[in-house]
């Protein structure tokens, strides 16, 4: 075992290469005006090239083990990289009014959190899980925290807002770090291994679990929980996406969802396949409450990205639907989900951003631009962006002819596919939410279109880095859906 291990690690050799070339490139553009288009096209040139090679990996080991690419890993890796790629092309507007300063810190912490979601993807321990995790967690705290906005010298409430986020964003991972390392501590007494593939061999021996093992199933699994923002473990999540800024919320809303999600699946059914019975009750109820609970307190909402922040908890109970069947067709149905996750949540959070830095006022009626009464009457003054934003939302509440419809309809498939009881009513429990979510959504839809205003957000432009933004996004949500050897490629990727 020797350094040309790494050559094995392609994907994250050279995201690690892209990281170099962006810090160079600020250093060197510290004083230039153009900083931040710069460094925001480099930083999409290279995420771009990373996608196209992606698309080439295959599957890849290393060190004994300790890293495991299979092929449903890579085409993970390459979803989140285009969900990182629609983040930095919507950020370079906010980096340019608010944050011209910080634009390489920016760029540096978003490929660095990118890196450790490709570490925990591609973990064949609990170590580099663990490892790849807090790579992914700590640089996303820094982001959270990154409003920096200033009036007059003195630090504004958009600040403050932000601090407080990323203090309780902290406070809930290290909290979770604790309690999975908890739980990795107990698994590896119970085993006396931290590989996956080892532990499952130990536990398979053993015809009834231990209450060790128990013990490590339930802590491991609250911990990742808690990444995931699951009911119970959800705490702070709606402070958190308020205070952070918005293309951040954007970030951290698919994409640390996305790996925590794919990674579940994979450790679930790795290392604890032997404890099936045991973890599948765990995910039944986590799933109807994370559902049930998200939706009947995201109706009560009226700020925006709160009202997104108890969606996205809602799309989590959705996508751990997947998880259920723990086969083939729940790993493709997973990726597929959050692929189409990925482009309708983006153009949400795009027009959410384009409203709030729109250039031309900074309240309406007294009422900041991320409250929903901002939208009232929307459609009168910029009906592109209400139609954007209405196709979006029909995706995420699973409306046809949206792809939106087909990433539910695949999960509720791979779930029902366990054939329990219990399964069947999940299934049940999430079809009767849909409904539910569907009003919610229809809410902003009714403040767009019907609900008058006296004095509605004017008429403004907006940006091509936005309008580029909004066009993938929008091809996403439309083409995902029709495109039936998108579906094909994923069911191929995740033999497992």
């Amino acid at each position: 075992m020797g350094y040309s291990q790494f050559l094995n690690m392609i994907p994250e050799a050279l995201l690690v290469l892209a990281l170099i070339i962006v810090f160079f490139a600020d250093f060197c553009l510290t004083k230039s005006e153009r900083k931040v288009g710069v460094l925001g096209k480099l930083t999409a040139a290279l995420l771009l090239c990373q996608t196209i090679m992606l698309t080439t990996v295959g599957p890849a080991e290393a060190f004994g083990g300790m890293y495991v690419a299979g092929q449903a890993a890579q085409v993970m890796k390459l979803i989140l990289t285009f969900g990182t790629f629609i983040v930095v092309v919507m950020a370079e507007p906010w980096l340019e009014n608010e944050a011209r300063r910080y634009a390489g810190e920016f760029h540096l912490l978003v490929l660095s959190t990118l890196l450790g979601m490709y570490i925990m993807m591609s973990s064949g321990s609990f170590l580099i899980f663990f490892l790849g995790l807090e790579t992914a967690s700590v640089p996303m705290a820094c982001l959270v925290a990154f409003d920096k906005f200033q009036k007059n010298g003195k630090v504004s409430l958009r600040s403050k807002k932000s601090a407080e986020a990323a203090a309780k964003y902290i406070l809930v991972a290290t909290f979770s770090s604790g309690v999975m390392l908890y739980g990795i501590s107990f698994i590896y007494a119970a085993t006396g291994t931290l590989y996956f593939d080892d532990a499952a061999n130990v536990l398979s021996n053993n015809y009834w679990a231990s209450p060790l093992q128990i013990m490590g199933l339930v802590f491991f699994f609250s911990g990742l929980a808690f990444k995931l923002s699951l009911v119970p473990f959800h705490f702070w999540t709606a402070d958190t996406y308020e205070g952070a800024p918005t293309p951040i919320t954007g970030y951290l809303s698919v994409c640390s969802k996305g790996a925590a999600a794919f990674a579940a699946l994979v450790i679930l059914m790795k290392a604890f396949g032997p404890m099936i019975e045991y973890w599948e009750y765990m995910l039944y109820v986590v799933i109807v409450f994370s559902i049930t609970i998200a939706n009947l307190f995201a109706i009560r909402q009226s700020e925006l990205k709160r009202f997104m922040a108890f969606s996205s908890i809602s799309q989590a109970g959705y996508i751990m639907l997947a998880v259920i069947g723990g086969s083939q067709t729940g790993m493709a149905s997973l990726m597929y989900y959050i692929l189409v996750y990925v482009v309708a949540n983006m153009a949400v959070f795009t027009v959410i951003s384009a409203v709030e830095h729109n250039g031309q006022c900074s309240m309406v009626n007294g009422q900041s631009l991320t409250k929903m009464s901002a939208y009232d009457g929307l459609y009168q003054t910029n009906p592109k962006l209400a139609f954007l934003m209405t196709l979006a939302l029909f995706s995420l509440a699973g409306i046809p002819p949206f792809a939106g419809m087909f990433s539910k309809f695949f999960v509720f498939m791979a779930a029902a596919e366990q054939g329990s009881f219990w399964a069947y009513f999940v299934v049940f429990v999430a079809l009767v939410n849909t409904v539910v979510s569907l009003y919610y959504y229809l809410l902003i839809v009714k403040a767009m279109y019907i609900k008058p205003s006296d004095s509605p957000l004017p008429t403004f432009k907006t940006d091509v880095n936005t309008r580029v933004a909004l066009a993938i996004c929008t091809a996403g949500i439309a083409l995902f859906g029709i495109c039936s050897c998108i579906y094909d490629y994923l069911f191929a990727a995740s033999a497992m």
